[in-house]
Formats: structure tokens, sequence, C-alpha cells
């Protein structure tokens, strides 16, 4: 089901406003004013415009540019119809750019163009002086004063003041209206950047043939303005108890704005995010609608906005009030301001506040508070035989465990004892071993003092008689004995060859005793056993 309600849409150069009474507003049997349709140029000449509708119904206005339309007989065209039907469960849905399609659920007649703004101003209208601003650009050229026109002198604008044109026949004259056109910027920080001006001359002859001059070019240069500051400062830490937060706490209570003159809006965030059960911010409502401010307020913060001085924003700030019935469940929390103007082109600084719970502290239990208490049965005092301990039996106990302690230390010095003996046997019987392997290598040498070597000396006189050529070999062994026996007896010099015997003991005496031992040692297979002196 379509019921379109109200509507502004431009269909075949017209511009068009639907506005259909509901039931409840008067008889649903008479026709009424419904549809107004204007057939102007501005629709269709790809230019922008600026078009502000006052309904007084059943009188319309439209003001197209800030200047009033007037009306002609028949433009506006105006339609008559019914009032919507009554129903029952339908919601008005509003919607800009196209009209929404009950029928088809979808929407449809899309706007086929560009829509710079729209503002709808509910119950009120709006002052034709006021649409006139709104149009009005904030840089324009500046025309000269009335007084300086002459007779025969003709000064023109456009509507946006973007173009003067100026005509007369006195040359003079011309020159001055056209040097004292200038331009204007009323905005507060205006937009650098390069303007361009052109001058466009046309001179007309007597006999009326235009003469045309170059044009002129210059520009004007807006420089950047300085970046306006917006400082928010405070107190960044506050501690309340829990009655506080019970009963409200001032989270801005100390604010302080500085910088600018005005402000379009502050935005209050907490964090973590409120919760709506225990939870609450509470605005100035009173204060806020007695100064045109306007809140939202959500679980993520509060928002207040409207072009307001910067002393009105404070104050009210300053009476924002958090609300926490549970505050044992937090520690603390965190506020973050920021406020801007312009519609955020200057914002101002980040302002932490941080707000801390004080927890209170248990305290802690006495001493004597601390004993168990409990009752005891108080009867009067007696011996029991079973459990009464002869003093002569407390001796033997506490004997018996002197004897067992004095056990202990006589089993660890005897085993320390032990082990001392256990490591000097170990050591001597090392020390044994290693004499013994000595012994057996000083076995494998000559002992020369069991040993008696017997030398034949007739030998020794052969061999050096046969070295002289004296011995012959016709001697028998018989001989031999008895030569050996009177050498003996007869002493040295006696028989054919002479040993010199006593030079030769003198010569063994004087050669040391090493070198003869080595001596009898290359003779050891010539030498006998004497089994007598073994």
């Amino acid at each position: 089901m379509n019921r379109h309600h109200y509507a502004l849409f431009v269909r075949n150069c017209r511009l068009i406003l639907l506005l259909r009474r509901d039931f409840s507003e008067g008889d649903l049997n008479i026709f009424r004013p419904a549809e107004w349709r204007w057939k102007i140029s501005q629709v269709c000449d790809d230019q922008w415009h600026h078009y502000a509708i006052n309904v007084r119904f059943p009188d319309v206005e439209l003001y197209i540019d800030g200047q009033l339309f007037r009306s002609e007989k028949k433009n506006p065209e105006v339609i008559d119809d019914w009032p919507l039907h009554p129903t029952k469960g339908i919601n008005t849905t509003l919607t800009v750019g196209a009209c929404w399609q009950g029928s088809d659920n979808k929407m449809k007649h899309h706007l086929k163009g560009y829509l710079a703004g729209l503002s709808v101003l509910v119950g009120e209208n709006e002052k034709p002086e006021v649409l006139s601003c709104l149009h009005q650009c904030k840089e324009s050229l500046q025309v000269p004063s009335m007084e300086l026109l002459q007779p025969g002198m003709e000064l023109l604008t456009n509507s946006d003041f973007t173009e003067v044109t100026v005509e007369g026949d006195n040359r003079t004259n011309l020159e001055i209206l056209v040097r004292k056109i200038g331009y204007a910027n009323t905005r507060e920080f205006p937009t650098p950047g390069r303007r361009n001006l052109k001058l466009v001359t046309t001179v007309t002859c007597e006999n009326g043939k235009p003469v045309k001059v170059p044009d002129a070019q210059t520009y004007v240069m807006v420089l950047r303005p300085q970046t306006p500051s917006i400082n928010l400062n405070g107190t960044g830490n506050m501690a309340r108890k829990y009655e506080d937060f019970r009963m409200g706490v001032r989270v801005l209570a100390d604010i302080h704005i500085t910088g600018e003159q005005k402000l379009d809006k502050c935005q209050l965030t907490i964090s973590p995010n409120l919760n709506p059960d225990h939870e609450n911010l509470a605005v100035p409502e009173e204060m806020l609608k007695h100064l045109g401010m306007a809140a939202r307020v959500s679980k993520d913060g509060v928002t207040i906005s409207g072009s307001d001085m910067v002393f009105n924003y404070q104050q009210v700030l300053r009476q924002i009030v958090y609300t926490n019935r549970k505050p044992a469940y937090y520690l603390n929390r965190v506020f973050r301001l920021t406020c801007s103007e312009l519609n955020g082109r200057f914002t101002s600084n980040e302002y932490v506040q941080t707000l801390t719970v004080i927890h209170p502290i248990k305290e802690s239990i006495v001493a004597h508070a601390k004993v168990n208490k409990h009752n005891v049965e108080i009867r009067p005092a007696s011996v029991i035989s079973h459990e009464y301990v002869q003093a002569s039996h407390l001796n033997l106990m506490a004997s018996g465990g002197s004897h067992a302690v004095t056990i202990i230390i006589v089993v660890c010095v005897g085993f320390l004892l032990f082990m001392i003996v256990l490591g000097v046997i170990r050591i001597r019987a090392a020390h044994q071993k290693t004499s013994s392997e000595e012994a057996q290598d000083g076995e494998m040498t000559w002992d020369d003092s069991a040993l008696t070597i017997t030398v034949n000396p007739m030998e020794n006189a052969e061999r050096k008689l046969e070295r002289n050529g004296c011995v012959s070999g016709d001697y028998s062994e018989s001989e031999q004995s008895d030569s050996e026996t009177s050498s003996d007896e007869d002493g040295p010099g006696d028989g054919p060859c002479r040993i010199r015997a006593d030079s030769s003991d003198e010569d063994e005496d004087e050669i040391p005793t090493s070198t003869r031992r080595k001596r009898d040692y290359q003779n050891v297979s010539q030498l006998e056993w004497d089994n007598s002196t073994m």
C-alpha cells in the first residue's frame, strides 16, 4: 500500500510539493489542496539553487535563492485531493533522494541530480531574512555606494553578488565606480586559495556599433588564517567512596575550556561502556533547553551539540552527573572529552578524567578476638590414680632417652674410626705392593757377595804365551800341572816363559773395580763353579 504523505520532487522541469492531510486533520469527505506545481526556469538550468518552502496550510510560499517567488494565476498549479484514509499498524518512513513504494517494497522515483543539504523545521516557519542569509555566500563582490551614481548611470548585480555590471556614458564616472568594487569574505576561517577576477569592457560608439575591448584578469589571494586552538584542562584523577557513587558524582566538576569564543560540539565517552542495569549519565536538561543545545545520551557517553559560547558549554559539562548503584564491581572509570568547532574542522585536545572507586578496608581482627570461644566445665581438683606418674618413673624415662642418644653417638664415632683404620690399611697395602715390585726387579741383578769365582791362572798364562809364541803343543797336562806347582813354589821368573804375576796383581790393584768387573764378565764363559764355597 502506497501512502505518500508529503514529498518534494522535480518532474518535467517543475518543482512539485506533495502534502496530503491525515484522516485526523478534518472531514474525510472534503477536498483540500494536496499538491503544488511550480513551473520555473531554475529547475532545468543545470545550476546550483537554494529552495526554501514555508507552509501555512493552505498557503505555501516558495523562496528561490533567498528571494520570494511571486505567485501567478496558474503558477503554481494547485491540485486538490482526499485526505489519507484511516489505517492501523502503519509506520511512517522518511527518505531522502527517493520515494518508498510500499506496494513494491522498494525505493522508486530516484532523484537524478545532486543534493547539497536538507533541513526540515517541524511546527515553525523560518523568517524571510534568515532564508536570504542562508543563500547569500560568505564571499562576494562589494558594490559601491549608490551615492556615487551619476545621472544616466546604472548599477546591476546578480543574486549571489558574484557579478556587477556598471553602465554609463561618462568614462570618468565609470572608472570611479569600477575602482570602488571590492571583494569581501565574511567567513571566520575562509578557505585559503586564489580567487580569480575578470573585467569585461564593451564600448558602444555614437553610431551604435560596439567595440570590443580586451579583457583584464586579476586575482585575490586568500591566506591561510591562524589555526585556532581549543584547550581542555582540569583535574585528571578523582577518587570517591561508595556513597558518593550511589548519590551521583559530577565527572567534569572543574573543567576549563580556553582558546576560542564558540563551540559547536563536545563529546564525552566512557570506557568501558555503561552498564544500563546500575550505571547512568545525567545531563542538565533544563539548562540545555534554555541555551538551545541538544544532548544525546547512550551507553558510549554523551554528545552535546549546538553553536554557543565557550562559557555555556563549560557550565553544561560541569553539570553532567555519573551514578553507579554497584560501585564495588569497578576499580575505576575513564572518561574522555573532546570539543570541536566548525563541524569538526578544529578539534581540541583529548582530556582524560579518571574516576577511582575507594573500596573500604577491612579492619584487622585483634589478637584476643582470634581466640576460639568455648565453654569449659570446671571441676574440683583431684588426683586420678591410673593417670598419676611417680617421679622415679619420670627419671627412668628421662635416663632411657639419654642412653639412646649416647648409643647413637658411640656408634657414629665407631663408624668414623673404622673408616679411618680402613683408609690407613689400604694406604699401607698399596705401599707394600710397590716395595715388592721393586724387590722383584732387584732379583734380576747379580749378587756378588754370595758368589765366588775361581780363575785358572794357567789358562791366562797359556793364552799369553800363545800370543808371545813361547808355548808349544808337546806339553802334557801333567807337565802343565807340575809347572803350575813349580811356578807357585819357585816364584816368578822360573821356567822358559815367566809370567809376571806380581806386576799383574799390582796392575789389577791399580785397575778400578768397575773396569775389573767388566773384564771378569767378559771371561764368564771360562769360569767354573766352585761348589765348596757355595
